[in-house]
Order: C-alpha cells, then sequence, then structure tokens
C-alpha cells in the first residue's frame, strides 16, 4: 500500500459540488466492472465530483498530459502563483502570457513548450467563445455534456481524457469515467475491455457497464489501483498471487507469472492472431 495517505480534504470538490454518495455492494453488482469498482470503493476513500473551477481543471489536466502527477502539480502550483490570483481571470492572464516565460514557469511538467503554446492557444480560444473564464465555467457546468464533450474535443491540444476530466472534476457530471493510461492498462488486463482496444473504446465499455454514479470514483480509484496493485511492469500478481485483491475477477491478459513476463494486452492478441 501506499504510504500516501488519503486526504482530509475532499479536493474534488465535495458534495457541495457535485456527485453523490455511493454504496458499493460486490455481491449486487451487474457487470464484472461494476464489481471491480465496488471492490475498489472497499479498499479507497470515496469522493464526490465537481465544483471546481472548469478552466483551472483545463489547465491542470493539460499540465499533467504525458507526465505524472508528482511533475505536473509543482507546475500547476507554479503557473497559478505567477498567473493566478483570487481577482484574476486565469484566461485573461494565460492569452496575454508571454510563451517562453510560460514554458519556463511549467518547465517541471515536461513537454513544456508545446504545453505552454497550448495553455495559450487555449485560454485565447475561451476568451473568444465564451468572454471569460468565469463564463466558460458556467458553460461546462450548465450545458449537456455531450455538448460540452464536442466542444471541448474540438480545441488543438484537448484529448477525450482531458475533455472527460472537466467534466467530472469541475462539471461534477455523472456517468463519465476518464480513460488515463492505468485506466486504460487494467481493464485489458482483466480482460473486460478488449485487449487491443483503444482509450476510446474503453470508455465506452465503462460508461456502458458501471453505474453512472460510481464512474467518477471508479476512474480515481482505478488509478489508486494501478500505483498500488496493478502496475505497468510489476504487477502485485507476479510476486504473490494472493497480493491483488482483484485476482479471482482478473484475466492476467499479458501477465504470465510463470515467467515472470509483462506485455501489453494488445501484444497478446497480435500473437493470437500470428498463430491462427
Amino acid at each position: 500500500m501506499s504510504d500516501d495517505p488519503e486526504p482530509a480534504v475532499n479536493i474534488s470538490g465535495g458534495a457541495t459540488g457535485g456527485g453523490s454518495v455511493v454504496e458499493f455492494d460486490p455481491a449486487t453488482a451487474a457487470t464484472r466492472a461494476e464489481t471491480v469498482v465496488d471492490r475498489l470503493g472497499e479498499l479507497f476513500w470515496r469522493k464526490e465530483y465537481g465544483g471546481r473551477d472548469a478552466f483551472t481543471c483545463l489547465v491542470r489536466t493539460i499540465l499533467s498530459q504525458n507526465t505524472s502527477d508528482k511533475a505536473s502539480q509543482p507546475a500547476h502550483d507554479a503557473l497559478l502563483d505567477r498567473y493566478g490570483g483570487p481577482d484574476v481571470d486565469l484566461a485573461e492572464s494565460l492569452a496575454s502570457a508571454e510563451q517562453s516565460t510560460l514554458a519556463e514557469t511549467i518547465s517541471g511538467a515536461g513537454l513544456y513548450n508545446q504545453k505552454s503554446e497550448t495553455l495559450i492557444d487555449t485560454a485565447e480560444w475561451v476568451l473568444e467563445e465564451f468572454g471569460s473564464a468565469p463564463a466558460f465555467d458556467a458553460f461546462v457546468k450548465d450545458e449537456g455534456p455531450s455538448i460540452v464533450r464536442e466542444t471541448l474535443l474540438s480545441v488543438r491540444g484537448v484529448g477525450p481524457k482531458t475533455a472527460d476530466c472537466v467534466l467530472l472534476f469541475a462539471g461534477g457530471r455523472g456517468g463519465v469515467f476518464p480513460v488515463d493510461t492505468h485506466v486504460h492498462r487494467i481493464y485489458r488486463r482483466m480482460g473486460i475491455a478488449p485487449p487491443d482496444a483503444d482509450h476510446e473504446a474503453v470508455r465506452e465499455v465503462l460508461e456502458r457497464d458501471v453505474p453512472a454514479a460510481k464512474c467518477g470514483f471508479g476512474h480515481t480509484a482505478t488509478i489508486q489501483f494501478g500505483r498500488e496493485y496493478c502496475r505497468a511492469r510489476k504487477p502485485a500478481c507476479l510476486e504473490d498471487p494472493d497480493a491483488c485483491p482483484m485476482a479471482d475477477v482478473c484475466e492476467q491478459v499479458g501477465v504470465f507469472p510463470a515467467t515472470g513476463e509483462v506485455v501489453d494486452p494488445a501484444e497478446t492478441s497480435a500473437a493470437t492472431e500470428a498463430d491462427d
């Protein structure tokens, strides 16, 4: 288990920001995916979602692309220290930022030149389309989820995971299960999604098979499960078959305890096709 304790304060917004209290009971789960999420509900701290400022959430998620939270969080804090403030419209501040200075500020997040350009372009887009960061926040929280998602995906540098994180953490929308690298790996490894499924195909499976009220928790808890148990190269089951709390519902696609080999689930699909 991780030495990092669950936070005492609900950083996802709390009951006033959206989301709902959910009961987790694996015995009553209707699908294998719901069983996994219900088991995660017995392992990890249960959050409610919504309430974050939408543009700040968008900035945070862009910074997190292709890097770890450990690297992106300090970059986010540095960005807010330099460009944010209680009376500052962050979109206006970033739209007028000097690109090289912004890049230097967020350099710890990796790909800082590309991300600084994306942040400035995104801030300009928010001002052009909505007029201000608060107006963008109202759009995310009040408009239909499908319209918000489609609108966000039209922005350069905003992919499905980023759009879904804004819907979840800012909008508090149920039925949104963002797929990051942990979620993509784990549900294919378990055999819940096809081994060669891309991120969008995994999302479709999870949003179909997990009740809407449990999707937000499922996303964050799966990430924690991936860090503590179902790691990319050294899953817990390689060390001890009983070390993983999901062993009885996992097909171990791409994990070979007998040899200690671990491959991406898609590689097992390719190998099967080659043998046919």
